[in-house]
């Protein structure tokens, strides 16, 4: 004879519970790459400027103008990086994050 196991039934409480603790833990990943990629692109933001910084100096650099629409261009050079996958930088403060919320959360 076969014997069958049957899986103990859970309320409708702990799967609500459960469900809620994995959208959280989701919710909370999300939040955490969001982060890592705005400190990246901030970081790179900040790099492309040093680039830029002696570029257009002179009789044909464009004037006040250029060197304003310059930070516009830097910025979105820096977005566009993270888009396609950046430098590393933004998994590292993901899991940085989601680190110290597991150190918080230990009791």
């Amino acid at each position: 004879m076969a014997s069958v196991l049957t899986m103990p039934s859970i309320s409708a409480n702990a799967t609500a519970a459960l469900a809620g603790r994995i959208t959280a833990a989701a919710g909370n990943a999300a939040k955490a790459k969001a982060a890592g990629e705005d400190f990246e692109a901030v970081f790179l933001n900040s790099m492309f400027q040093q680039m830029f910084a002696g570029v257009g100096e002179g009789a044909l650099s464009g004037g006040h103008g250029a060197r304003i629409w310059r930070s516009f261009l830097t910025d979105e050079y820096s977005k566009s990086f993270v888009k396609a996958g950046g430098i590393g930088i933004a998994a590292e403060v993901q899991r940085a994050l989601l680190a110290q919320q597991e150190i918080r959360k230990a009791p």
